[in-house]
C-alpha cells in the first residue's frame, strides 16, 4: 500500500484539531476541574434558566460555575451548588441573583458583593438570593400598568 505524504499531514492536522476542540469543550463546560476552587451554595425561589455549567459572575467576569442543582422538597426552593475560583473571596453579606444577558440571552448567576469584612468559606451558603424573573410576568405588569392582581 502506497502512502501519500499529503494525506498523512492532513490526517494529523485533523486529529490535532479534534483533540484541541475536546480540550476546549471540557474546559468551557467545567468538566475539567484542574483549577481547583471552593464550593458555596444558595437557595432560590426560582432558578429558571440555571443549570449545571451555568456561569457565576461578579462585575460581569466569570468567577465560577454551577456544579449541582436539586429541589428541596421541604422548602420547595432550588438548592444550587457552585464552585468559585480560590483567589476570589466573597463577603458573607453578599447576594446571589439569577440574571439574564438580555431579552433573548442566556441566564447566569450574578454575585452582588456586600460590605462585610468577613468572607464566606468552603461549603458556606449565600443567604440573600433573588430568583429569576419571568419575561411573561414582566410584560404582564407593564401592560397592566404595574398593578398587581
Amino acid at each position: 500500500m502506497r502512502e501519500n505524504k499529503t494525506e498523512v499531514i492532513v490526517g494529523g492536522a485533523v486529529l490535532v484539531l479534534a483533540l484541541g476542540f475536546l480540550a476546549y469543550a471540557a474546559q468551557a463546560t467545567g468538566f475539567s476541574r484542574s483549577s481547583g476552587g471552593y464550593d458555596l451554595s444558595a437557595n432560590f425561589r426560582s432558578a429558571e434558566g440555571v443549570s449545571v455549567g451555568t456561569d457565576i459572575r461578579l462585575a460581569g467576569v466569570k468567577i465560577g460555575t454551577v456544579t449541582g442543582m436539586s429541589l428541596n422538597t421541604d422548602t420547595y426552593r432550588a438548592e444550587t451548588l457552585f464552585t468559585l475560583q480560590d483567589n476570589v473571596l466573597i463577603p458573607d453579606d453578599s447576594a446571589a441573583v439569577v440574571a439574564s444577558e438580555g431579552l433573548l440571552g442566556g441566564t447566569f448567576v450574578e454575585i452582588v458583593p456586600g460590605g462585610s469584612f468577613e468572607y464566606l468559606g468552603e461549603g458556606a451558603a449565600i443567604e440573600n438570593t433573588q430568583g429569576a424573573v419571568g419575561l411573561i410576568s414582566l410584560l404582564m405588569k407593564f401592560v397592566s400598568g404595574g398593578e398587581e392582581e
